[in-house]
């Protein structure tokens, strides 16, 4: 039995849509499936929504102080599955920080829905707080999306995002921490 084109679309498009973000292992998402609200934790003494000294913390440091799904993807860049991130389809005013440091990241006006099942960005919030590195894994050439602070691998970069910048930060919902905006 021949399969009906559509679906042979479907499965390509699919395909597409994990490995255009994705890396070379999968993370389960055991993170809350709520939104974060906690400016601190206790295991991590480095984390901080204030401070912007850069971390260098060995990669024990860091295994023994994040969460496992953090980790992974952090420092690791390994990545979480499409549309199963608890921030993917989120459209909730708020502001957006590192999981691993706390860094500032974005704020919810510069998320827009890109469909790809992962949270995109078209800005991040300043000019330190992301920074880039050329990534040819998986036989892409695409462009690493690292923390500025702590150097953790957030996502990554794309140049087909909604104007005024055109471009899509293509984020793990794992790497990231959300604080909503206060209700008046």
């Amino acid at each position: 039995m021949k399969t009906p084109p559509i679906f042979g679309i479907f499965l390509l498009l699919s395909f597409f849509a994990f490995h255009a973000c994705g890396q070379n292992k999968e993370v389960k998402n055991n993170s809350m499936t709520s939104i974060e609200t906690n400016q601190s934790k206790p295991k991590n003494p480095y984390y901080s929504h204030t401070n912007t000294t850069k971390l260098n913390l060995t990669d024990a440091e860091w295994k023994k102080i994040l969460p496992e799904d953090v980790y992974l993807v952090s420092r690791k860049a390994d990545t979480e599955r499409p549309f199963t991130g608890k921030y993917w389809n989120t459209d909730v005013k708020g502001t957006y920080y590192c999981a691993a440091c706390g860094n500032l990241l974005f704020r919810s006006g510069a998320k827009f829905a890109s469909s790809c099942g992962w949270p995109s960005f078209f800005e991040q919030e300043n000019k330190k707080s992301i920074v880039f590195k050329d990534d040819n894994s998986l036989g892409m050439e695409r462009i690493e999306a690292l923390c500025g602070r702590c150097g953790g691998h957030l996502g990554h970069l794309f140049d087909d995002g909604p104007e005024p910048t055109g471009k899509r930060y293509c984020m793990n919902s794992i790497a990231l921490d959300f604080i909503p905006d206060a209700k008046h």
